[in-house]
């Protein structure tokens, strides 16, 4: 007997909700501290006579709550692609053969951390999500990873380019639809960031882009994302409940970045954590109705760290302890803004520093949790997390 449609299509759903079964994360080798950042940008971008600007980036930088970052431009790269290090000469061709090699490559280095947590054979990936706002290539880096990594050439592959910052929590929706749609999917979500696109020298009339410079610092993250784990070879941490997507009223031109010969421009308007502060509460109750939850302090915080103002305001403004965005700040600290890899560093913190700590579970101990990712447009993804419980160390 042949089957109806609807037969066929209750069969490719899975039962239960998309979850996140391992994290893996990854640099450059090249780390920068923070406090000798200045002296190192101007020197290297030959505006040592800009003595006002260094002393206002200077100021930029120790406000910025960053102790180090990791980037792949070292000096010797800077040295042999002197465009690179003006404020606005054609540099793209350079910056792209960098970054078309080191994203697939630095993702690798994530993806094959994930896989290894993951612990099951890497061609019982089905599908991967590749996500970057570093230089654009045909084929995609989903493709270069693909071949990097050795998955099956039949991989389902989504390549998403030029998102920003917001992305890591659009990587973790698709995921979730992918998971959750497909029976027995396992989902490669991979986000890597290199700054070579958007590192410039300095300029008296852009600070904005001078802003950019003192935060942004190279990263991958990977996630192994599936529904129905099985508990005999795979370790759930985080259910993935439900996930949107908004576009901020009066944001327009509040952050954006364009492609041009001289790389990739950030433009940030001044009032960014104004309007994020402004509107996180209605996303919030969006988010949570459904749960009747309305106490914020209940939940566990996963934010993008666009910059620590940003974190300060949401913090006053939902009455928020300090602890809720340890783990937020802790990446910020020790990478700096990482675009759409940075909350998935902070899963990746949250659940480690929860098993040592002895918490009950993956949430800091929290049942329900929230990630956020804020980035151009002003678009918002807000994801609600189910944490799940640690095991209980036998001592």
């Amino acid at each position: 007997m042949s089957k109806t449609v609807e037969e066929i299509r209750a069969a490719q759903r899975a039962k239960g909700p998309a979850t996140v079964l391992a994290i893996g994360t990854a640099t450059p080798p090249n780390c920068l501290y923070q406090a000798d950042y200045p002296d190192y940008y101007f020197r290297i971008t030959r505006s040592e006579h800009m003595t006002e600007l260094k002393q206002k980036f200077k100021r930029m930088c120790e406000k910025s709550m960053i102790r180090k970052r990791y980037m792949h431009l070292t000096e010797e790269i800077l040295k042999e692609n002197p465009n690179m290090c003006e404020y606005m000469a054609p540099s793209l061709d350079a910056r792209q053969d960098m970054v078309v090699v080191e994203v697939p490559r630095l993702g690798k280095e994530a993806a094959s951390k994930a896989i290894k947590e993951w612990g099951r054979r890497k061609s019982e990936i089905t599908h991967l999500v590749f996500c970057t706002t570093s230089g654009v290539d045909m084929p995609g880096a989903d493709y270069q990873l693909t071949k990097l990594l050795g998955l099956r050439p039949s991989v389902k592959r989504l390549m998403m380019y030029q998102q920003g910052c917001f992305a890591g929590g659009t990587v973790l929706r698709l995921a979730k639809d992918l998971a959750e749609n497909n029976a027995g999917a396992r989902v490669l979500v991979v986000c890597s960031e290199i700054t070579a696109v958007t590192f410039r020298g300095p300029s008296d009339s852009h600070l904005d882009s001078l802003v950019g410079q003192a935060l942004f610092g190279d990263g991958a993250a990977a996630m192994v994302v599936g529904a129905d784990p099985d508990e005999s070879r795979e370790r759930p941490l985080f259910e993935l409940v439900s996930a949107g997507q908004t576009i901020l009223p009066d944001s327009d031109g509040a952050i954006d970045g364009h492609l041009r010969e001289v790389g990739l421009t950030f433009h940030l308007m001044k009032d960014v954590p104004g309007i994020i502060s402004k509107n996180i509460e209605r996303s919030l109750e969006e988010a949570f109705a459904a749960l009747g939850i309305e106490d914020w302090n209940s939940i566990f915080w996963v934010a993008h760290p666009g910059g620590p103002a940003i974190l300060d305001q949401v913090e006053a403004k939902l009455g928020l302890k300090e602890e809720k965005l340890r783990a937020t700040r802790h990446v910020l600290a020790e990478y700096g803004n990482m675009s759409s890899a940075c909350v998935l560093f902070i899963l990746d913190e949250m659940r480690k520093r929860s098993c040592e700590e002895g918490k009950t579970t993956t949430g800091e101990g929290f049942e329900w949790g929230v990630l956020f990712g804020f980035g151009p447009g002003l678009t918002v993804e807000t994801v609600v997390l189910h944490s799940l419980p640690l095991p209980r160390e036998t001592h």
